[in-house]
């Protein structure tokens, strides 16, 4: 439960922010994605939140007495009461068993299948009687019948229930020697058990972990957690760590962090740059502010603080319509590097899905350093969005500038308008190979960095389309101005060519 302030400041974030629940969330650490939502209805409708939580329903003795009943009629399935019903939850179900007929609750037994090793294991333990019968049955999930049957079947009834004053024999060192050994191993394996539970909890690692493989750093975090159930040198011995590497990192683990306030720029730069920055970028937006820092520092204070780029990949737009005019020869050949701004141009269309409606992107794409020459962006995929956008960057263009226009064979290309505004400037159109996107890898790059840096990974069920529509613009204007790029020497496009000289 989160007090009133906790929720205010959630909700501001998130208005700050943009609507965007991942960065309120990666910054607070709370809540989850659907709570912070409720959160924002509520002050939306309010105009503010309310200052004291709801109490929990009451419910009358009848209606407790009545699900209980049901329980006992329908199979004593606390999941299956609650659905048919529509109260309480599970746990308070449970609860009203407990307090009004404990006889009925349902005894679950186990459905394990027990192996002849683990049977015999389990023998050993009772007739050594360590501890009660009730303790061994529930260690294993089983009855105390169960433990006394499986005895009969393993030794029969010649042995008595408590080996402890018989007199020696070989067949008792034996079995008391194979005894010492199973406690042996049992410890093992509930330490290595131990060490894998509190690995997952400490590191918090995605598919899966094996300490062994964890670092020497992250192996001391877990013995440190341990060190009181497990002896030091067991532990040690188990994770494959010197007992120096151990002292050494627990020593430095107690010093002050030195990176605290990179840490917090790190995370002011990856929100304000749309959690769009990998350790690369942020590495090149810490150099134009002149902080040097090394590389390797920055990937693993972004890996500790889950500074994580998005990346998911969907199906793209087709707009081919087959062979409808003669296609032109592919005059790129996928070298999308020129020497000059206005040499070779790249376009084609990007469709964006959202609970409101389709959204279509025409953009042109330069060669010379990736800057979008212009753009339109509109609810169908029609002729005008192709051509507004041909015609906003050919205003661009100064009178000796002559690009090479390089496209798919979408059907947008290949009709009357389009190609008239090709000759009328003296343009050269240019054409990949049917179904081959490869040859025209640079623009389908930019869609990808595109989509994963703004769509991918964001709820869009509340935005209208005219909404979407504003906020890629303003995406497109923050990508030529202000988005860095590793192979431009950490500046924009447009901070590209003011260094150069080409722009004012």
């Amino acid at each position: 439960m989160y007090s009133y302030q906790k929720r205010l400041i959630a909700v501001k974030l998130y208005i700050k922010y943009e609507h965007s629940l991942t960065s309120v969330i990666q910054e607070l650490g709370y809540p989850s994605p659907k709570a912070l939502y409720k959160w924002f209805k509520e002050y939306e409708a309010n105009g503010d939140l309310s200052r004291t939580s709801k109490r929990n329903r009451v419910f009358t003795q009848e209606e407790k007495q009545f699900a209980v009943d049901h329980y006992i009629e329908y199979g004593r399935n606390y999941s299956r009461t609650v659905r048919m019903l529509g109260y309480p939850d599970r746990n308070i179900l449970s609860d009203w068993c407990k307090e009004l007929a404990p006889e009925a609750r349902k005894i679950r037994r186990s459905r394990l299948n027990y192996s002849q090793e683990q049977k015999k294991e389990a023998v050993i333990h009772l007739v050594s009687r360590e501890t009660s019968v009730q303790t061994i049955a529930e260690r294993l999930q089983v009855t105390r019948k169960t433990l006394y049957d499986w005895k009969e079947e393993l030794v029969g009834e010649e042995l008595p229930p408590n080996m402890s004053n018989m007199p020696d024999s070989p067949h008792l060192e034996e079995l008391k020697d194979e005894v010492d050994g199973l406690k042996r191993e049992v410890y093992r394996l509930r330490m290595e058990k131990d060490i894998l539970e509190k690995s997952s909890e400490l590191i918090k690692k995605n598919g899966g972990i094996n300490p062994k493989q964890l670092s020497n750093k992250e192996k001391t975090w877990v013995i440190d957690a341990l060190k009181t159930i497990y002896p030091l040198t067991s532990m040690l011995e188990n994770l494959n760590l010197a007992k120096s590497s151990y002292y050494y990192h627990r020593s430095q683990s107690v010093l002050p962090d030195k990176y605290a306030d990179l840490r917090v720029l790190l995370k002011e730069i990856f929100i304000e740059n749309r959690s769009s920055y990998g350790y690369r970028r942020m590495h090149a937006a810490l150099k134009k502010q002149h902080i040097i820092v090394s590389e390797k520092v920055i990937r693993r204070i972004m890996k500790e603080e889950q500074l994580t780029v998005r990346s998911i990949k969907k199906k793209k737009y087709s707009s081919y319509a087959g062979e409808i005019t003669p296609a032109t020869p592919n005059h790129i050949q996928r070298n999308f590097k020129a020497e000059k701004p206005n040499e070779k141009w790249l376009t084609d269309i990007t469709e964006f899905r959202i609970s409101a409606g389709k959204i279509y992107l025409s953009p042109i794409i330069d060669c010379f350093d990736g800057a979008v020459v212009s753009w339109t962006i509109s609810t169908q995929p029609n002729a005008e969005l192709v051509n507004s956008m041909f015609d906003q960057a050919l205003e661009t263009l100064s009178g000796n500038s002559k690009p090479i226009v390089h496209s798919d064979r979408g059907a947008h290309y290949r009709w009357p308008g389009w190609i008239k505004r090709i000759k009328t400037n003296g343009l050269t159109q240019s054409m990949s190979k049917k179904g081959c996107s490869p040859d025209n890898s640079a623009c389908e790059g930019f869609f990808g960095r595109l989509k994963n840096e703004f769509y991918y990974g964001l709820r869009w069920e509340n935005t209208s389309t005219d909404e979407f529509i504003e906020l890629l613009d303003d995406y497109l204007h923050w990508y030529n101005n202000k988005r860095i790029k590793i192979s431009l020497g950490g500046l924009s496009p447009i901070e590209y060519r003011k260094n150069l000289g080409l722009v004012a």
